[in-house]
């Protein structure tokens, strides 16, 4: 099956018993002109440097299964959980199962069966 979706993924991953690893990744980018809307959007409060984050999906191998939901780089992966609609995906599929780290802890409380976090 060709994952081209979060929707594809959840429901891959599901019906092959798949355990997620989700993660983000920030890349640096050229800072936006001067006057242009947004400029400050992409300044990252980690880096200090204009970023955009990338969430990447994963199995316990460390193959990449879906990678490309962008971001601007200051927007936290709590907050971006809700608004790239990966939370909804753990609603509609309860038996999909992932792992993350300390910046998705609140997916992890959220989902406590189905997300685990250190």
């Amino acid at each position: 099956m060709r994952i081209r979706t979060l929707e594809d993924l959840f429901t891959c991953a599901q019906h092959e018993g798949v355990d997620l690893c989700i993660d983000g990744t920030e890349v640096q980018v050229r800072r936006p002109q001067a006057g242009r809307p947004g400029r400050k959007a992409f300044i990252s409060g980690k880096k200090k440097q204009n970023t955009i984050k990338t969430t990447t999906f994963s199995d316990r191998q460390g193959r990449t299964r879906f990678s490309g939901v962008i971001r601007p780089g200051r927007m936290h992966d709590r907050t971006a959980v809700h608004t790239e609609g990966i939370a909804e995906q753990f609603h509609r599929h309860p038996d999909a199962k992932a792992e993350v780290d300390e910046g998705y802890r609140g997916l992890a409380n959220e989902f406590p069966t189905q997300v685990s976090a250190p």
